[in-house]
């Protein structure tokens, strides 16, 4: 989805005005300036299309930038095992989840495949859905497509032919850069997290040539270049113009555009962004390149008004369309910015609540109660959760160290069979704080999970199931 012609000029014309021009300038100049504005919004469209492949990158880059695993960290093709949830100090990925321990690598199957070896997860529900560059979840294997029993999988990338071995199953990705984002659920008890590590420790990846033959990874080379330390989003947006077109110029050559996408990239060669060549910065102007990252990434969260892709009801907004996005760059986009890694719909749905039930932000200032009707709690067939999350979608701390809140905190009951979620800043008391979900002292955003969500009658998919809103609890 795009905005249209008419407004995309209308409000070209106004940002190229805000550049330096002399008082008095000639016609010529002013037509000059309106004959850019087509190459100003073709070259956001450009920043749009390439926001997914420069942020996956970006994240592989810090991601993978360590010598060995550590944390939520490790090399290219190495396994990266989360043993506990993630905290408030993570800031790899925007909207993390507390529900999961994510078994994860980045890896390059340009030279060879690799192979992914899945345990038997003995009924234990889990997925390893797995990303290209452009992060369409192009497979996922798991308890609801593929059970729970021991798998064997082969990645291969686009230019890959060859024979697999036996009881081996191709899996084959357009980009040669793979993302495997494995969750298997745990319910953060000791006892669980201890299952859940001994199913990780099966968890195999090896180049195919090393298939079925002991194999240790080489350890990571570390860049000090790479900035280890602000966000991945913010250093997506702060690149400028010519960074930014450069990078994506560079991992086109290895990650090609899908065919799909080739008459909508072909106007981009006016402004020097060829796949499979280097960017021509001399075709981008400087008379407005410098507006051009703050505008298309505006333009990405307005997404969460404009597109009709998201539903917004009760003042939470999703969308079922996550995952596999053909066309539809802004929706792709904005799911990058906002959740990357996100699951196909059949696999999981993210409501996101940025307002209350007034229509007023969020505040740690206030209280407000979330009331599910009996027998109305999130139909999900893995299992639910709503994540507390900051005015930039990540976790907040708090004296619980709780950043998410499910049925596994055994919710208390009203008399009715009703159930209440207590968002505010202060705990509400012992008796009732298995029902608190602990919120900052300024602005929040509430993210709900529903995993392997019902299909039938209730189901959010097909909208029989409606999210009660949050509404403000009186002073």
């Amino acid at each position: 989805m795009s905005l249209s012609r008419r407004t995309a000029s209308l409000a070209g014309l106004g940002l190229l005005a805000g550049a330096a021009i002399p008082r008095g300038a000639a016609l010529a100049e002013g037509l000059r300036l309106f004959e850019g504005v087509e190459d100003f919004w073709l070259a956001s469209e450009a920043y749009i299309f390439g926001y997914p492949l420069v942020t996956m990158e970006m994240t592989r880059r810090v991601v993978t930038n360590v010598a060995a695993p550590v944390g939520t960290r490790g090399p290219m093709g190495h396994i990266i095992k989360l043993r506990q949830y993630p905290d408030s100090s993570f800031r790899d990925v925007t909207a993390p989840n507390a529900d999961t321990l994510y078994t994860t690598s980045f890896f390059d199957v340009g030279r060879e495949p690799y192979v992914l070896s899945l345990p038997d997860m003995k009924g234990r529900y889990a997925l390893f859905p797995m990303l290209d560059g452009w992060t369409t979840v192009f497979q996922v294997p798991g308890k609801r497509t593929t059970g729970t029993g021991p798998q064997a999988y082969a990645i291969t990338g686009p230019g890959w032919s060859g024979t697999l071995p036996a009881g081996v199953t191709e899996y084959k990705s357009r980009t040669n850069l793979i993302w495997l984002l494995g969750r298997i659920y745990c319910t953060g008890t000791p006892e669980d997290y201890r299952e859940v590590h001994a199913l990780q420790d099966q968890v195999g990846l090896v180049p195919l040539s090393a298939y079925g033959r002991p194999y240790t990874p080489p350890p990571g080379t570390v860049d000090p270049s790479i900035d280890m330390r602000t966000a991945v989003r913010d250093q997506v947006n702060g690149m400028t113009a010519v960074q930014y077109f450069t990078l994506l110029a560079e991992l086109m050559k290895r990650n090609p555009p899908a065919p799909a996408d080739a008459p909508h990239i072909a106007r981009f060669a006016r402004i020097g962004l060829v796949p499979g060549q280097d960017f021509d910065a001399s075709k981008l102007r400087a008379d407005f390149a410098s507006r051009i990252p703050q505008v298309s990434f505006d333009r990405i969260m307005l997404q969460f008004r404009i597109n009709p892709a998201v539903k917004d009801i009760n003042g939470w907004a999703y969308t079922t369309r996550t995952g596999i996005y053909g066309t539809d760059y802004l929706m792709r986009a904005l799911v990058t910015a906002i959740g990357l890694g996100a699951n196909r719909p059949q696999d999981a749905v993210y409501p996101t609540s940025l307002k209350d039930a007034d229509g007023s932000d969020y505040s740690g200032a206030n209280r407000y109660v979330l009331r599910f009707p009996p027998g109305q709690l999130p139909p999900a067939n893995g299992f639910w959760s709503i994540t507390m999350d900051d005015a930039d979608y990540f976790f907040v701390a708090n004296p619980i160290n709780r950043y998410s809140i499910s049925a596994r905190q055994d919710l208390k009951r009203n008399p009715d069979g009703s159930v209440d979620i207590l968002i505010q800043n202060a705990s509400p008391g012992a008796d009732r704080e298995s029902n608190w979900l602990p919120a900052p002292a300024g602005k929040f955003i509430l993210m709900m999970r529903l995993y392997w969500p019902r299909e039938e009658d209730p189901s959010i998919i097909d909208g029989s199931w409606v999210i009660p809103p949050a509404r403000k609890v009186p002073s």
